[in-house]
């Protein structure tokens, strides 16, 4: 991230993923480090396992925490369908972070369009040069906690480059917007490769 740009970054998922607590500790660790931030979430049915996304801005003095197509520097997804339906946002030579994990939604389940996974890593595989595929399954079990995932994303995004803060930046979010009993279980998250 430099000075002038700054750095945008999109996260994306569905309803009860810790997408919005993401884009916080994002927001929270920036701040720390004396950045200027906008962010702007939509949540529409999120609490039904709609789709949620939030855009956050960083380190630049733009008048909209909304971006345009073509200028993310980064997408986290939490969910792979998710990540290709905010593709469009990432600039070329950006990158994607995504868990491996799909959430298949209602329709697939009642008879509507299969959700084919491979299909969906394969189109992303192929547009995105800088791909970060984080196998979530593993590190939920390994973890023993699923609710840590968004953290998980944060470490591999922070490890990645792409986002502009470091892991250390990241803890200190943590310990400033978690409870203090979650710390160690964040921590171990945040540090997950």
């Amino acid at each position: 991230m430099s000075a002038n740009k700054g750095t945008n970054v999109i996260l994306c998922g569905v309803g009860g993923q810790g997408t919005i607590l993401a884009s916080k500790l994002i927001a929270t660790a920036a701040m720390e480090r004396g950045l200027a931030v906008k962010t702007a979430e939509t949540i529409g049915m999120a609490q039904r396992g709609g789709s949620v996304f939030s855009h956050v801005r960083l380190g630049q003095a733009s008048a909209s925490p909304l971006m345009a197509r073509g200028s993310a520097d980064l997408i986290i997804a939490f969910e792979p369908a998710e990540a290709v339906r905010q593709l469009s946002f990432l600039r070329r030579g950006g990158c994607v972070v995504v868990s491996t994990r799909p959430v298949v939604p209602v329709s697939a389940m009642t008879g509507g369009p299969a959700y084919d996974l491979d299909a969906i890593l394969g189109h992303l595989r192929a547009r995105v040069d800088n791909l970060v595929e984080v196998d979530a399954d593993r590190a939920t079990e390994d973890l023993g906690f699923a609710k840590c995932l968004n953290v998980v994303l944060l470490g591999a995004a922070a490890r990645a480059g792409g986002l502009g803060l470091s892991v250390e930046d990241l803890r200190t979010a943590i310990h400033k917007r978690l409870p203090q009993k979650l710390w160690e279980l964040n921590e171990r998250a945040l540090t997950y490769a």
